[in-house]
């Protein structure tokens, strides 16, 4: 009896905090919403369109580059950013940097198909996806997406422009290859699935990719 009184006791206070988690969670996004309205509502227009783009940009360019892009911030209140070529401790410094100047948040994005190795050689190589798709284990493309979520966000990376969901059926187009997870429409389909989820599992936004573009859809 004593027992059963403990579990139903811990089954109480359980559900107990998984409501009040959710309860939580709502008035977050309900202050959320209303700093984005409070945001939006002393835009100009201009300020508003500003916020539409993204543009370049590199950690391995000098002093020009980086007053073109502040300038941009400051003066067209840009939406973001997407680093390419470059060092990881130059793009954090640099993301601070142009955070700082920033009226509103920058949403900063990189192109990390298999990690920041993509685009900065010095951080951690992932496996190519054509790896992971010849796995055929929805379990580990999530899990390889998750990961990868952990070290954009330790960059201040919000967005991956990731996965590559080309079907990689042509021959005589290399620029896909083994970034795509397979020939098979129906993998490729489940596995970049998998894969999106596990990168947002972690709050990094993912983003499907080529179409129209590089590879075969």
């Amino acid at each position: 009896m004593r027992a059963l009184f403990i579990r139903i006791i811990a089954v109480y206070f359980g559900v107990l905090t998984f409501a009040q988690g959710q309860m939580n969670s709502a008035v977050f996004m309900q202050e959320k919403s209303a700093w984005v309205d409070s945001l939006m509502t002393s835009m100009t227009l201009d300020e508003k369109i500003g916020q539409l783009f993204m543009v370049a940009a590199y950690s391995n360019k000098g002093e020009s580059h980086q007053n073109e892009i502040l300038n941009l911030i400051k003066n067209e209140n840009l939406g973001g950013l997407i680093f390419f070529q470059g060092t990881a401790q130059r793009q954090a410094e640099l993301t601070n940097f142009y955070q700082q100047a920033a009226k509103v948040p920058l949403m900063i994005a990189m192109d990390a198909e298999w990690g920041l190795a993509m685009r900065l050689p010095e951080t951690f190589k992932f496996p190519w996806p054509l790896t992971v798709g010849a796995i055929s284990d929805e379990k580990w493309a999530y899990e390889y997406g998750k990961a990868m979520a952990v070290h954009c966000k330790r960059l201040g990376v919000h967005i991956n422009f990731a996965p590559a969901v080309d079907i990689n059926t042509n021959p005589l187009n290399p620029i896909i290859g083994a970034r795509s997870f397979g020939e098979n429409p129906q993998k490729v389909t489940e596995m970049a699935t998998a894969f999106m989820n596990g990168l947002q599992s972690e709050h990094v936004l993912a983003c499907a990719k080529h179409f129209p573009g590089h590879g075969d859809t």
